[in-house]
């Protein structure tokens, strides 16, 4: 079984795939998702703390430990990934792999410092397009929102990052003495009639703005038949109020990591040919050049 895992800002998704049994013989790899679970980050938490927690989510499920025979993480909390690595190697007994410079990812990134790219943006890109083709734009709506382009040719481009919803809505509160905090959801209409009505109208119907006005331009530059996905804590929220967004995939995510790690196994040994047996055609010659081609 294969563990992945995205480390967030604010939360942190795992899921665990398995071989599907009703896959075609020869088929290679983890196809199937067995299960996932969105958690908290907490970066002071420690290694026992994690490996606790992560052994609990598994016994809920009825999955051994023991089974997991690789893990992928993709991380954008630096002072939570030697820990993690740790967790792995004691609790899982297995060395994760990170996503990072270096890794095998399958797509050229144009970015002017590739570097620079967040690895959770990478595994979407890498997944958008492996599911749904190029161009494409992924929307992955976390404690940033950030917009992933992918060219046809299923190069990283670049894209947006902005504030997410839930730091307008804390920032809303923290910064005004009589605003309260409001769960963040679809108003029943426009119009508030209550200072909480007029404020989730005003986050949702606001954020749903800017996430349109943006792809209505990103849309301008990269064509009309660019491909809109969303993935993210809220992406079913957002995405599907949006003039644009035509697929939800929560899981978006957590696939890119299951490709980028079968993309990083070492190669297969090619087998041996058969050894040519009496009777056996002998291979063609090439063709004569013009010079010696019979008339």
């Amino acid at each position: 079984m294969l563990l992945v895992l995205d480390v967030g800002n604010t939360h942190t998704v795992l899921g665990v795939f398995g071989k599907d049994p009703n896959a075609e013989d020869g088929a290679s790899g983890y196809e199937l998702l067995i299960a996932n679970w969105r958690v908290a980050t907490i970066p002071t938490q420690t290694v026992d703390e994690y490996g606790v927690l992560f052994r609990n989510l598994f016994a809920m499920q009825n999955i051994e430990v023991k089974r997991i025979s690789g893990i992928i993480i993709s991380s954008v909390v630096p002072p939570l990934d030697s820990t993690l690595r740790e967790v792995c190697e004691t609790y899982f007994h297995t060395k994760p792999l990170f996503v990072e410079p270096g890794v095998k990812t399958g797509m050229p990134v144009l970015y002017e410092n590739p570097a620079e790219v967040g690895a959770d943006r990478i595994v979407n890109g890498v997944a958008a397009f492996e599911k749904y083709g190029g161009p494409c734009v992924a929307v992955d709506f976390g404690t940033a929102t950030t917009f992933d382009c992918i060219s046809s040719k299923g190069e990283y481009m670049g894209g947006v990052i902005c504030p997410g919803i839930g730091i307008s809505a804390d920032a809303l509160f923290a910064n005004t003495a009589r605003l309260p905090r409001v769960d963040i959801r679809k108003p029943a209409r426009v119009v508030g009639t209550t200072t909480v009505g007029s404020l989730q109208s005003g986050l949702y119907y606001g954020y749903l703005g800017l996430v349109d006005g943006i792809l209505e331009r990103l849309l301008d530059e990269m064509g009309e038949e660019t491909k809109v996905i969303a993935t993210g804590g809220l992406a079913s929220l957002i995405g599907t109020g949006s003039r644009f967004i035509k697929h939800v995939d929560d899981l978006l995510t957590l696939e890119g990591l299951r490709i980028i790690w079968e993309r990083n196994l070492p190669a297969k040994p090619a087998k041996p040919q058969r050894a040519a047996a009496a009777g056996d055609r002998a291979p063609a010659k090439p063709w004569p050049s013009n010079k010696s081609r019979p008339r």
